[in-house]
């Protein structure tokens, strides 16, 4: 499995994007295919995220917000938790912070 980063959360957990993750975020069947530009975001949105949300649904995921004033919309993470250590689920750009997933 090819990781595309690693990076450290403001908690001073460890997350990953793998390669796998990222084919399927930004896959031509994908509502997110714009995300494939955005790359470096998603990584800073993790280190420094604005708010980090814990899942409503699902205790071993958290969302991570981070405010982009250039699209006016908030990057929004989805990080899935296992065994101490976070895998990216998914990306894309929302207009509000909501608590879900």
């Amino acid at each position: 499995m090819r990781i595309i980063f690693e990076a450290t959360d403001k908690t001073g957990r460890k997350i990953r994007l793998t390669q796998t993750q990222w084919n399927h975020i930004t896959a031509p069947s994908s509502p997110h295919t714009y995300m494939a530009n955005h790359l470096e975001e998603v990584k800073e949105t993790l280190i420094s995220a604005d708010k980090i949300i814990k899942s409503l649904y699902d205790t071993h995921k958290a969302n991570y917000y981070k405010y982009y004033k250039i699209n006016k919309k908030f990057m929004r993470v989805i990080v899935r938790y296992l065994n101490g250590e976070g895998f990216v689920v998914t990306s894309y750009f929302v207009s509000n912070i909501k608590n879900e997933r």
